[in-house]
């Protein structure tokens, strides 16, 4: 169950670090939060991690924000806008830090480690050679305030551990129910450098303190980081929020999304002409259902149908085939004017030779089989070059002869010349009354058209699949028809 919070008191966070692009599961943990935040009237912030210097660079935090907005979700308070709760930057932080770390340390919560890696990994070996779970032994808790002050002084390298109660720690989860962790087994954690560099369990327990964050929506992989940052929170004084762990995104195979498999970046699947709403409206329901047969949702109708308690605990397949049927319902939603908008860039400099009008056709005639904007390229390249390669075996439908080929190719061609600029549907008409009387003559099936439309239309297009012949002569024009058509009977 939710915990009752007054709407104007809910308050969610993204806080993603920009040590690389957005992920698509990143994606999905900000639009659950917006939609949170949305749906029960609250606030939602975007807060930039951005602590591991030698990774985070400034141009994945632009990125993020450029995809993000790409997206559809806008944040109430961020680093780029603003808030009453910032700096929403870790790295403008440093001072609160030192703060609270000192706090920990004064209050015997918290002390400095000096052993080394060498030393810490004879540890972990000898524990695991004795079959116990691997975890710091307390060694320099012990220490005495002047052997700590000597280190120190003299220069030695240490780290600040935080002292890890032996108690149970009890989680109700917004998704999961009750979840119990043993924090006995963890052993003292390392939460800082030093007084300047905090560590991510410690500077985001500060930070969602800092900002009045009243639920922590996220993934399922921080499950278990949730008991140290209890622990924190209540070594420091703060109250906890809810929290809710979103199932893992998997692949078809069940595991793990990893770049190994394939796109995972947003930037990737932008590039490759994924609408923003049909990303949107797929990710929603990767863990998240609505209990109804609906599939289809806009940004707006998510906002007012979102409910937390509707997260799915199982892994939520990632299915490409689905994320490019739910694309293509919104392209062919698209206004050919838009979708024309939209295809251009794909095509570079090969939109830009034809008119707008004939552009326009050219999208129209290939929509109903685009899956992605990038799609175009492939599907509308023969239109625009000015002699098409393809085997001459493409020409023949079924049992064909190259003669009856070449035959129905000639009928075709007396045809249009015949046809001259005169309407395409009576073109049409024409050349579907002229088949009949083809295959009565070949001794083919009288209703099968496919005798001359296939090898018009591969002539035309030098495609298997392609848009119905007349549609290609109509963008095309009879003049470059019939050069294409000789062409075709020149192969034979």
């Amino acid at each position: 169950m939710i915990k009752k919070i007054e709407p104007k008191d809910i308050r969610v966070r993204f806080a993603p670090s920009p040590t690389g692009p957005l992920h698509i599961g990143g994606a999905r943990t900000a639009l659950f939060n917006y939609l949170f935040a949305k749906k029960n009237g609250g606030k939602f912030i975007l807060r930039i991690e951005d602590t591991d210097a030698q990774r985070s660079e400034q141009k994945w935090t632009d990125q993020i924000i450029e995809e993000l907005k790409w997206l559809g979700i806008e944040w109430d308070e961020g680093p780029d806008i603003g808030g009453e709760f910032g700096p929403y930057k870790q790295t403008q932080k440093f001072d609160i830090y030192e703060r609270h770390l000192k706090q920990l340390l004064d209050e015997g919560k918290a002390y400095h480690c000096f052993c080394t890696e060498e030393e810490l990994e004879a540890k972990r070996q000898d524990q695991l050679a004795r079959g116990k779970a691997p975890k710091y032994d307390g060694k320099c808790a012990k220490l005495s305030k002047e052997e700590v002050e000597k280190n120190i002084t003299e220069g030695k390298s240490s780290v600040i551990r935080f002292k890890i109660q032996n108690k149970k720690v009890k989680i109700n989860d917004m998704v999961r129910g009750e979840v119990i962790f043993d924090a006995g087994l963890l052993g003292d954690i390392v939460i800082a450098k030093n007084l300047r560099q905090p560590l991510y369990h410690f500077a985001v327990v500060v930070d969602d303190h800092d900002m009045k964050i009243s639920h922590v929506i996220r993934g399922e992989e921080h499950l278990a980081n949730t008991p140290r940052q209890i622990l924190i929170q209540e070594a420091l004084g703060f109250s906890a929020p809810e929290y809710a762990h979103l199932p893992l995104m998997l692949n078809s195979d069940r595991s793990k999304m990893s770049k190994r498999f394939g796109d995972v970046a947003v930037a990737d699947f932008h590039k490759k002409g994924y609408l923003a709403e049909a990303l949107i409206n797929f990710v929603a329901l990767l863990g998240w259902n609505p209990g109804t047969d609906k599939e289809i949702f806009s940004l707006s109708q998510l906002e007012k149908e979102f409910s937390i308690e509707k997260t799915q605990k199982g892994g939520a397949i990632f299915s490409t085939e689905r994320l490019d049927f739910i694309n293509g319902l919104y392209i062919r939603q698209k206004s050919i004017e838009k979708l024309t908008d939209l295809c251009r860039p794909y095509l570079g400099g090969a939109g830009d030779s034809v008119t707008n009008s004939q552009l326009q056709k050219i999208i129209e005639v290939s929509r109903s089989r685009m899956k992605k904007l990038s799609d175009i390229v492939e599907l509308s390249d023969f239109f625009f070059v000015d002699e098409l390669g393809y085997d001459k075996t493409m020409l023949k439908w079924d049992n064909m002869q190259e003669g009856d080929i070449k035959d129905a190719l000639l009928l075709c061609d007396k045809l249009l010349s015949e046809e001259g600029g005169q309407n395409i549907k009576d073109l049409e008409s024409k050349v579907f009354s002229a088949i009949v009387e083809f295959n009565k003559q070949k001794g083919y099936p009288e209703k099968n058209k496919g005798f001359v439309l296939w090898p018009l239309r591969v002539a035309l297009s030098g495609k298997q699949f392609s848009p119905s012949p007349f549609e290609i002569i109509d963008i095309l024009g009879i003049e470059k028809s019939l050069k294409r058509i000789k062409l075709a009977i020149d192969k034979l």
